[in-house]
Protein backbone atom coordinates (compact mmCIF):
# COMPACT_ATOMS: atom_id res chain seq x y z
CA UNK A 1 0.00 0.00 0.00
CA UNK A 2 2.56 2.33 1.33
CA UNK A 3 5.02 0.74 -1.21
CA UNK A 4 3.43 2.65 -4.42
CA UNK A 5 4.53 6.45 -2.61
CA UNK A 6 8.08 5.52 -0.54
CA UNK A 7 9.19 9.28 -1.07
CA UNK A 8 5.67 11.11 -0.31
CA UNK A 9 5.26 8.92 3.14
CA UNK A 10 8.61 10.02 3.91
CA UNK A 11 8.59 13.57 3.19
CA UNK A 12 5.11 14.15 4.78
CA UNK A 13 4.29 11.69 7.43
CA UNK A 14 5.16 12.42 11.17
CA UNK A 15 8.17 11.46 12.92
CA UNK A 16 8.74 10.99 16.53
CA UNK A 17 10.07 13.89 19.36
CA UNK A 18 13.20 13.22 20.24
CA UNK A 19 11.95 12.94 23.98
CA UNK A 20 10.32 9.97 22.98
CA UNK A 21 13.55 8.21 22.34
CA UNK A 22 15.47 9.88 24.85
CA UNK A 23 12.64 8.06 27.32
CA UNK A 24 13.36 4.73 25.13
CA UNK A 25 16.64 4.55 26.05
CA UNK A 26 16.48 5.30 29.70
CA UNK A 27 13.41 3.18 30.34
CA UNK A 28 15.42 0.11 28.08
CA UNK A 29 18.88 0.91 28.76
CA UNK A 30 19.30 1.32 24.80
CA UNK A 31 23.48 1.90 24.03
CA UNK A 32 26.28 1.41 22.20
CA UNK A 33 26.42 -2.03 22.77
CA UNK A 34 22.92 -2.40 22.47
CA UNK A 35 21.33 -4.69 19.67
CA UNK A 36 17.86 -3.51 17.87
CA UNK A 37 15.34 -5.25 15.74
CA UNK A 38 13.24 -2.84 14.58
CA UNK A 39 9.95 -4.42 12.83
CA UNK A 40 8.54 -2.22 9.69
CA UNK A 41 10.98 0.33 9.32
CA UNK A 42 8.86 2.13 6.14
CA UNK A 43 11.48 4.52 5.30
CA UNK A 44 13.66 4.55 7.91
CA UNK A 45 11.44 7.55 9.99
CA UNK A 46 12.32 5.98 13.67
CA UNK A 47 15.78 4.31 12.24
CA UNK A 48 17.64 7.16 11.85
CA UNK A 49 16.82 8.21 15.48
CA UNK A 50 17.61 4.75 17.22
CA UNK A 51 20.24 4.51 15.10
CA UNK A 52 22.13 7.56 17.00
CA UNK A 53 21.97 5.73 20.19
CA UNK A 54 25.53 4.14 18.62
CA UNK A 55 23.38 0.77 18.69
CA UNK A 56 23.65 -1.69 15.93
CA UNK A 57 20.03 -1.97 14.16
CA UNK A 58 18.14 -4.31 12.20
CA UNK A 59 15.44 -3.34 10.32
CA UNK A 60 13.01 -5.35 8.54
CA UNK A 61 10.64 -3.80 5.75
CA UNK A 62 7.97 -6.05 3.51
CA UNK A 63 7.88 -2.96 0.92
CA UNK A 64 10.59 -3.55 -1.92
CA UNK A 65 10.16 0.34 -2.68
CA UNK A 66 10.19 1.59 1.35
CA UNK A 67 13.17 -0.63 2.11
CA UNK A 68 15.38 0.71 -0.69
CA UNK A 69 14.71 4.15 -0.08
CA UNK A 70 15.52 3.55 4.09
CA UNK A 71 18.70 1.54 2.76
CA UNK A 72 19.18 5.09 0.77
CA UNK A 73 18.30 7.24 3.86
CA UNK A 74 20.54 4.86 6.25
CA UNK A 75 23.51 4.92 4.08
CA UNK A 76 25.48 6.92 7.19
CA UNK A 77 24.98 4.45 9.42
CA UNK A 78 27.66 1.64 9.82
CA UNK A 79 26.03 -0.60 11.91
CA UNK A 80 22.40 -0.80 10.32
CA UNK A 81 20.78 -3.08 7.62
CA UNK A 82 17.63 -3.11 6.59
CA UNK A 83 16.25 -6.76 5.20
CA UNK A 84 12.88 -6.93 3.16
CA UNK A 85 10.55 -9.31 4.53
CA UNK A 86 7.75 -9.27 6.73
CA UNK A 87 8.48 -10.21 10.04
CA UNK A 88 6.46 -13.12 10.15
CA UNK A 89 8.41 -14.74 7.60
CA UNK A 90 11.76 -13.35 8.35
CA UNK A 91 14.79 -15.21 8.79
CA UNK A 92 16.29 -14.11 12.53
CA UNK A 93 19.09 -16.61 11.79
CA UNK A 94 19.05 -17.35 15.28
CA UNK A 95 19.84 -13.99 15.93
CA UNK A 96 18.18 -12.50 19.40
CA UNK A 97 17.80 -9.11 20.29
CA UNK A 98 18.11 -6.61 23.43
CA UNK A 99 14.88 -4.32 22.03
CA UNK A 100 12.32 -4.55 19.63
CA UNK A 101 10.90 -1.46 18.41
CA UNK A 102 7.78 -1.12 15.96
CA UNK A 103 6.74 2.42 15.09
CA UNK A 104 3.15 2.48 13.32
CA UNK A 105 3.28 -0.70 12.20
CA UNK A 106 2.66 -3.34 15.01
CA UNK A 107 -0.77 -3.04 13.61
CA UNK A 108 0.26 -5.07 10.49
CA UNK A 109 1.85 -7.80 12.16
CA UNK A 110 -0.16 -11.41 12.47
CA UNK A 111 -1.12 -11.28 16.30
CA UNK A 112 -1.32 -15.02 16.08
CA UNK A 113 2.34 -14.70 15.31
CA UNK A 114 4.09 -11.62 16.21
CA UNK A 115 3.83 -11.44 19.98
CA UNK A 116 5.10 -15.19 20.35
CA UNK A 117 7.90 -14.23 17.90
CA UNK A 118 8.57 -11.13 19.35
CA UNK A 119 9.24 -12.66 22.69
CA UNK A 120 11.38 -15.54 21.14
CA UNK A 121 13.23 -12.75 19.27
CA UNK A 122 14.45 -10.91 22.43
CA UNK A 123 16.97 -12.09 25.10
CA UNK A 124 15.95 -12.84 28.65
CA UNK A 125 15.21 -9.42 30.31
CA UNK A 126 14.50 -7.52 26.46
CA UNK A 127 12.27 -4.86 25.38
CA UNK A 128 9.01 -4.34 23.77
CA UNK A 129 8.14 -0.93 22.53
CA UNK A 130 5.86 0.57 20.24
CA UNK A 131 5.63 3.82 18.66
CA UNK A 132 2.92 5.64 17.53
CA UNK A 133 1.17 8.56 16.45
CA UNK A 134 -2.40 9.12 17.23
CA UNK A 135 -4.67 12.00 15.66
CA UNK A 136 -6.84 14.26 17.99
CA UNK A 137 -8.25 17.44 18.60
CA UNK A 138 -8.76 19.92 21.40
CA UNK A 139 -12.32 21.39 22.03
CA UNK A 140 -13.23 24.71 19.81
CA UNK A 141 -10.15 24.49 17.97
CA UNK A 142 -10.77 24.10 14.16
CA UNK A 143 -10.74 20.86 12.82
CA UNK A 144 -10.25 19.27 9.15
CA UNK A 145 -12.56 16.79 8.83
CA UNK A 146 -15.19 19.11 11.03
CA UNK A 147 -14.95 21.13 8.15
CA UNK A 148 -14.84 18.73 5.30
CA UNK A 149 -17.22 15.56 6.58
CA UNK A 150 -19.81 16.60 3.91
CA UNK A 151 -17.19 16.23 1.21
CA UNK A 152 -16.78 12.80 2.68
CA UNK A 153 -19.89 11.41 2.73
CA UNK A 154 -20.30 13.36 -0.51
CA UNK A 155 -17.19 11.17 -2.54
CA UNK A 156 -17.49 8.06 -0.81
CA UNK A 157 -20.63 7.55 1.38
CA UNK A 158 -21.16 5.54 4.83
CA UNK A 159 -17.13 4.77 5.26
CA UNK A 160 -16.92 3.67 8.61
CA UNK A 161 -13.36 5.38 8.66
CA UNK A 162 -14.87 8.55 8.75
CA UNK A 163 -15.18 10.15 11.92
CA UNK A 164 -14.08 12.70 14.27
CA UNK A 165 -10.74 12.15 15.60
CA UNK A 166 -10.49 11.76 19.61
CA UNK A 167 -10.03 14.33 22.20
CA UNK A 168 -6.55 14.23 23.48
CA UNK A 169 -7.44 14.50 27.23
CA UNK A 170 -9.94 11.00 26.24
CA UNK A 171 -6.77 9.28 24.13
CA UNK A 172 -4.41 10.41 27.29
CA UNK A 173 -6.94 8.20 29.56
CA UNK A 174 -5.49 4.86 27.84
CA UNK A 175 -2.83 4.69 29.57
CA UNK A 176 -2.12 1.16 30.14
CA UNK A 177 -1.70 -2.19 28.25
CA UNK A 178 -0.66 -2.04 24.32
CA UNK A 179 -3.20 0.33 22.94
CA UNK A 180 -5.27 -0.86 19.95
CA UNK A 181 -3.31 -3.65 18.77
CA UNK A 182 -4.46 -7.54 20.64
CA UNK A 183 -2.63 -8.16 23.83
CA UNK A 184 0.55 -10.19 24.17
CA UNK A 185 -0.91 -12.10 27.21
CA UNK A 186 1.95 -13.54 29.90
CA UNK A 187 4.77 -12.98 27.33
CA UNK A 188 5.01 -9.37 28.39
CA UNK A 189 5.95 -7.39 31.79
CA UNK A 190 3.47 -4.38 32.44
CA UNK A 191 3.58 -1.38 30.27
CA UNK A 192 4.99 1.57 30.60
CA UNK A 193 3.08 4.21 28.95
CA UNK A 194 3.83 7.80 27.69
CA UNK A 195 2.40 10.83 25.63
CA UNK A 196 4.20 13.41 23.75
CA UNK A 197 1.92 16.59 22.22
CA UNK A 198 3.26 17.16 18.62
CA UNK A 199 1.82 19.39 15.62
CA UNK A 200 2.22 19.53 12.27
CA UNK A 201 0.99 22.13 9.61
CA UNK A 202 -0.28 21.94 6.10
CA UNK A 203 -1.52 24.40 3.42
CA UNK A 204 -4.80 22.42 1.67
CA UNK A 205 -1.97 21.03 -1.01
CA UNK A 206 -0.07 19.66 1.47
CA UNK A 207 -2.81 18.38 3.78
CA UNK A 208 -4.08 16.49 1.04
CA UNK A 209 -0.47 14.75 0.25
CA UNK A 210 -0.34 14.21 3.43
CA UNK A 211 -3.95 11.84 3.49
CA UNK A 212 -2.72 10.57 0.37
CA UNK A 213 -0.20 8.87 2.36
CA UNK A 214 -2.65 7.11 5.11
CA UNK A 215 -4.07 3.59 5.04
CA UNK A 216 -7.73 4.73 4.98
CA UNK A 217 -7.41 7.31 1.87
CA UNK A 218 -4.89 4.88 -0.32
CA UNK A 219 -7.44 2.08 0.28
CA UNK A 220 -10.36 3.94 -1.82
CA UNK A 221 -10.18 3.61 -5.47
CA UNK A 222 -7.83 6.38 -7.38
CA UNK A 223 -11.27 8.19 -8.76
CA UNK A 224 -12.74 8.13 -6.08
CA UNK A 225 -9.66 9.42 -3.24
CA UNK A 226 -8.08 11.75 -5.83
CA UNK A 227 -11.49 14.27 -6.75
CA UNK A 228 -12.16 13.58 -2.77
CA UNK A 229 -8.52 14.98 -1.87
CA UNK A 230 -9.05 17.58 -4.38
CA UNK A 231 -12.17 19.13 -2.70
CA UNK A 232 -10.53 18.88 0.87
CA UNK A 233 -7.71 21.08 -0.48
CA UNK A 234 -9.76 23.38 -1.83
CA UNK A 235 -12.05 23.92 1.20
CA UNK A 236 -8.96 23.97 3.06
CA UNK A 237 -7.75 27.00 0.84
CA UNK A 238 -11.84 29.05 0.69
CA UNK A 239 -12.97 28.22 4.55
CA UNK A 240 -9.65 27.75 6.75
CA UNK A 241 -7.09 30.79 5.11
CA UNK A 242 -5.00 27.65 3.55
CA UNK A 243 -3.31 27.08 7.16
CA UNK A 244 -4.32 23.65 8.99
CA UNK A 245 -2.99 21.98 12.09
CA UNK A 246 -2.55 18.35 12.57
CA UNK A 247 -2.67 17.42 15.60
CA UNK A 248 -1.10 13.97 17.66
CA UNK A 249 0.09 12.54 20.68
CA UNK A 250 2.90 10.61 19.89
CA UNK A 251 2.63 7.32 22.36
CA UNK A 252 5.39 5.37 23.78
CA UNK A 253 4.64 1.49 25.30
CA UNK A 254 7.23 -0.27 26.60
CA UNK A 255 7.37 -3.92 28.00
CA UNK A 256 9.88 -6.23 29.02
CA UNK A 257 9.63 -9.90 28.09
CA UNK A 258 8.63 -12.09 30.48
CA UNK A 259 10.70 -15.56 31.29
Amino acid sequence: MFNEVPGLYDQVRPGYPDKLFADLGTVTGMGERSSVLEVGCGTGQATRSLAAFGCSVTAVESGREMAALARERLAGFRDVEVETSTFEEWDDGGRRFDVLVAASSWHWVDPSVGWRRAHDVLRPGGWMALLGNVVVRRPGEPEVYAETADLHERFCPGNPGWGHPPLENDVRSTNEGWGLVDDPGGLFGPTIVRWYPTVQWFNGDGFADLLRSTSLYRKLDRDVREPLLDAIAERIRTRMDDHVARRYLSELRVGQRAG
